[in-house]
């Protein structure tokens, strides 16, 4: 049996590995990489209702946590990147960058022609508003 002191360094240690763990977890989710289950059929037949994407959140930049603004700027979309960025209204979406525009907007389309609310109905979206780029489909 191991003495009382002993039991609770290492109950100690691995609260605190279980707290660091969560806290790298929580690091690189708000700054670097996150991931999202697509609702919808805007983005068909490239992203299909239920996918899960993962978001490259550093991109185009490093945006400021819980705003609408890049503290620094590294790159914009290219044609034919697949973002995720919020509407004008607030809401979260993933559609193609179709093209960047000069005032600091861009035009966001779906693959869905028939079945996406974007840009068409919106207008071009504020390049602050993207969260992040798409890298991947699952």
């Amino acid at each position: 049996m191991k003495p009382a002191g002993e039991v609770e360094k290492e109950n100690a240690a691995t609260l605190l590995a279980i707290f660091l763990a969560l806290l790298v977890a929580l690091i690189l989710k708000l700054f670097f990489f996150d991931f999202m289950v697509t609702q919808g059929e805007s983005m068909e037949p490239a992203i299909r209702n239920g996918s899960v994407l993962i978001i490259n959140r550093l991109a185009y930049g490093f945006r400021q946590p819980m705003h609408n603004n890049y503290l620094l700027r590294w790159a914009l979309p290219d044609e034919g990147n697949v973002v995720i960025f919020y509407t004008p209204a607030g809401d979260l979406a993933v559609k193609r960058c179709v093209k960047v525009l000069n005032d600091g907007r861009f035009i966001a389309l779906g693959d869905n022609i028939g079945g996406s609310y974007d840009s068409r109905s919106y207008g071009p979206v504020p390049l602050d508003n993207i969260v992040g780029k798409v890298i991947g489909i699952k």
